[in-house]
């Protein structure tokens, strides 16, 4: 983490939210196969399912914006694209041609593959987030002392041109 000019704490970790792709990309791109697995056993049918999916993957990027998750607007767009890029092929394609056996433990392996990065990223997230007000409660701290001995050096200084 590092104060940018403008007096911001700016994170500097591997989770921290990028420009367009960044670290929970690959998170969008496991959950899109994850849904892909669960939606090949809904019988939905193709567009109802594509439909479902690319609403609750937009729904999601809008409660992020809601609950203060500080994302741009590309890599939302991005996160719903490569969400549906990897939800599409998996419906479509890759599901289908599995065997029920190789289907569950595909299955398994992705979405746990899935879950740990999503605990590991948001345990860093809450890292950087307690990080963050620490910082910054430090930094006020400090610049206030700093305020405060400049304001008394100015009384001082100025007793002296008297």
């Amino acid at each position: 983490m590092h104060l940018t000019r403008d007096d911001r704490f700016e994170r500097t970790d591997i989770w921290k939210e990028g420009k367009w792709l960044d670290l929970w990309s690959v998170v969008h791109f496991l959950s899109g196969v994850s849904i892909g697995f669960v939606f090949y056993l809904f019988p939905f049918g193709q567009l109802a399912s594509v439909i479902i999916v690319f609403l609750s993957l937009t729904a999601y990027e809008m409660w992020e914006k809601i609950v203060g998750i500080e994302e741009t607007p590309a890599n939302r767009v991005l996160d719903v694209v490569v969400g549906m890029a990897s939800f599409l092929p998996t419906f479509l394609l890759f599901a289908p041609s599995l065997s029920f056996t190789l289907y569950i433990l595909v299955f398994g392996l992705i979405l746990t593959a899935n879950i740990v990065m999503s605990v590991f990223g948001w345990i860093a997230s809450q890292k950087a987030a307690a990080l963050k007000v620490r910082a910054s409660a430090r930094y006020l701290k400090q610049r206030a002392r700093l305020l405060q001995r400049a304001e008394r050096l100015r009384v001082r200084m100025k007793s002296k041109d008297i």
